[in-house]
């Protein structure tokens, strides 16, 4: 027998416990529930609610199942009349001060302290004393606050300190009087804060743009997946005749553990946006008209048919399923003029590009890594579920060190933090250091000439090579980078180097996916290399097709190009697959076709560690949006183009999997001509950072997310 394993008994059944285990992990694991509201699987043992007491054989008074580890012959009786007594006179006590508000409570349905109560309290109160009264606490746009229901369970204290690594919640004063806030008034604004909702037990913490807009019995709950980034973080959406009316975690423990990110949680107000375009429109002279669907796809149908040239611009966000119809599309129309990479901005190097974006490893063994390397990343903004995994992994003692031209928050001891310098610089040094007396890579021996690596340089270069397990991270930053190409060219060297794993991070919830499925003027699906290649999504903004196709974008989006908004005015015909019918919009494009959000249509996420992850749709579509990939079929069927007759989503997809097959995620740097030194192009003010909150369209429609201080930083710093 092993020396991990002891022998209990629970309600007189023999099982098997691993030593240091709480009696409550062990009766979970075999499904002997004890009622809880201070624990939680993910925090640390607090032990203050005292409803898991339970009776232990010769313990003279009954204890926390939390807070008490196994031992070799521990007989526990979680049912028991001593167990059951000490549970419902701590429930009596817990309810002392508990208002009668049920009715109204938004927590009401689905409340662990409602559900305990009915199993555990007494039917009438033998307290007659007055209740107290505790002044809610304002703490921004998000979570709204009833604190008199608060039990004092300290569960979102313990998630500030624990998971986001910001204590914005504490508590202040003792026993009855002690209460739950933020020290003096301010906003919970952590980019995770919103689980605090989640983990509450009691209806404290509420979802404040849900708040009285429905009940938990009303609605129907519809798994889903994040569109805003790479993670594909796994949700559930409640919905109430075929509205949305909020969005929750779904637990998947290799990927979102049990937590999303507020910008996840709090996006969906973005689909019922006042400016959903909720018909097809045509701009005739300066004057924009309502037309039906057919008269709009034979409007735009005839202006494809004519076009000598055509240029197509996809969403990031878009669906697999979505990026293969219009690879098709620019297939029958004889264009290569097509691609997804709208804030890229260098693409000299895109010929070695791999198969797809990917992480270089799996999610959850960047937590494993014993050191990390994050470049040109502001990580909590860009993937904060990533960002997560990387405390995590910090706090388990792996050296994280951030290079980055500006510098950005994390709450963990940084191992080295370099800024000020442009990344190319910054990168060259410590591929230097990592080369010691022996060769660099081909690729970047011309930038690394002349390079004379500082000693926060070789730190870093020295702990990658040194750790079993080592990771190379380039986020956002360095993607949208002047000499981006420079940049991922470096990073795979030291990965090289040092031996850690070289992976990225991408744009939205599935660049990976565009480029499976062929959305790219040099490759076609699963990789293929055109004869001929197109033009980037640079140049197709720069050049004047004949007709632009944008689909799920809005001039915003397309930091690719300077000044985006004015030339898209100056191209001769511009019909966009969208939304939403924005000012920009209207000012540049000519035809506008209403497109469903993520939430209104089905289809195919491929994230960052290659995980392929299909979603239906949610909710009805607004006025008459149509799912972006019907829209597709319909104009290849008025086209004539051949292999448009789907029916659903699942069917394109099927195809498109038979024609890539199972693709191997793999990060490898394919380049092994040098790269040429990016002079100006590495400067500081050569990267783009774009807000956690203006990422996509639907986002930016998000009331309670742009009231946030971070939406408000932005703005300002806009101005």
């Amino acid at each position: 027998m092993s020396d991990d394993i002891v022998n209990i008994e629970v309600d007189g059944e023999p099982v098997e416990a691993k030593k240091g285990q709480m009696i409550i992990q062990v009766t979970d694991d075999i499904g002997a529930y004890i009622p809880r509201f201070c624990y939680h699987q993910k925090l640390s043992i607090a032990a203050n609610c005292r409803m898991c007491l339970v009776e232990v054989e010769k313990a003279p008074k009954p204890l926390p199942a939390c807070a008490t580890p196994v031992m070799e012959g521990m007989k526990v009786f979680t049912r028991s009349p001593a167990a059951i007594a000490a549970q419902r006179a701590t429930m009596e006590f817990l309810l002392i001060n508990h208002p009668l508000d049920c009715p109204i409570c938004d927590q009401g349905g689905e409340c662990e302290l409602q559900d305990q109560a009915r199993g555990f309290g007494r039917d009438i109160s033998r307290f007659n004393e007055r209740k107290r009264v505790v002044k809610d606490k304002d703490i921004g746009s998000l979570v709204s606050t009833d604190m008199t229901r608060c039990i004092h369970c300290t569960r979102c204290v313990r998630f500030g300190e624990e998971v986001t690594g910001l204590q914005q919640l504490g508590t202040t004063e003792r026993g009855e009087n002690m209460k739950i806030g933020t020290y003096v008034e301010a906003s919970i604004d952590h980019e995770l804060s919103g689980n605090i909702i989640d983990l509450c037990p009691v209806g404290a913490l509420n979802n404040q743009p849900y708040r009285y807009s429905a009940r938990a019995w009303e609605m129907i709950q519809i798994p889903t997946v994040s569109p805003h980034d790479c993670v594909g973080s796994n949700m559930y959406a409640h919905v109430l005749r075929g509205t949305v009316k909020r969005i929750v975690p779904k637990p998947n423990e290799a990927i979102n553990e049990t937590w999303i990110s507020d910008r996840d949680r709090f996006s969906y107000e973005g689909i019922y946006s006042g400016d959903r375009l909720l018909e097809p429109r045509l701009k005739s002279g300066d004057t924009w008209e309502t037309v039906s669907w057919e008269d709009a796809l034979n409007r735009l149908a005839k202006e494809l048919v004519a076009a000598e040239s055509t240029g197509i611009l996809a969403s990031p966000g878009s669906t697999i399923e979505e990026f293969y119809l219009l690879a098709k599309l620019a297939d029958h129309l004889g264009t290569a003029d097509i691609d997804h990479r709208v804030r890229q901005r260098d693409f000299s190097d895109q010929s070695n590009d791999a198969l797809m974006p990917y992480l270089g490893c799996s999610i959850e063994d960047v937590e494993k890594a014993a050191a990390i390397l994050i470049a040109g990343s502001n990580l909590r903004k860009e993937a904060p579920i990533i960002a997560h995994r990387v405390r995590k992994a910090a706090l388990a003692g792996a050296k994280v060190s951030m290079v980055n031209v500006e510098p950005c928050d994390v709450f963990f001891d940084v191992h080295e933090d370099i800024h000020g310098l442009g990344l190319v610089r910054q990168l060259a040094g410590i591929a230097v250091a990592a080369a010691g007396s022996s060769s660099l890579p081909a690729t970047v021996a011309d930038i690394c000439t002349g390079v004379d690596p500082t000693a926060a340089q070789k730190s870093i270069a020295a702990t990658l090579a040194d750790a079993d397990e080592a990771v190379v991270i380039t986020g956002l930053i360095a993607a949208r980078h002047r000499a981006s190409s420079a940049v991922r060219a470096l990073a795979a060297a030291i990965g090289e180097l040092t031996g850690a794993s070289f992976g990225t991070l991408s744009e939205s919830s599935n660049t990976a996916g565009g480029h499976i499925a062929g959305a790219l003027p040099h490759r076609k699906a699963a990789g293929e290399a055109r004869d001929n290649a197109g033009m980037h999504a640079a140049d197709i903004v720069d050049g004047s097709p004949d007709v632009t196709l944008l689909f799920g974008l809005e001039p915003d989006d397309l930091t690719c190009s300077e000044d985006a908004e004015a030339k898209l005015a100056a191209h001769k015909f511009v019909a966009a697959l969208t939304p939403y019918a924005s000012e920009s919009l209207l000012e540049s494009a000519n035809l506008l076709l209403p497109t469903g959000t993520f939430a209104e249509t089905s289809g195919t996420f491929v994230n960052c560690e290659g995980r392929w992850q299909s979603f239906a749709g949610i909710a009805n579509p607004v006025g008459e949006a149509r799912p972006g990939w019907k829209i597709l079929r319909v104009i290849g069927n008025l086209l004539d183009a051949d292999g448009f007759e789907y029916t659903s989503t699942e069917e394109v997809l099927a195809e498109l999997q038979d024609r890539v097959g199972e693709p191997e995620p793999d990060n490898a740097y394919q380049g092994s001509a040098s790269i040429a030194k990016p002079n100006g192009a590495d400067e500081p003010g050569s990267e783009v950072d774009v807000p956690i909150y203006e990422i996509d369209a639907v986002v930016r429609r998000a009331t309670a997310l742009q009231l946030t201080p971070d939406a408000l930083r932005a703005r300002d710093g806009a101005t």
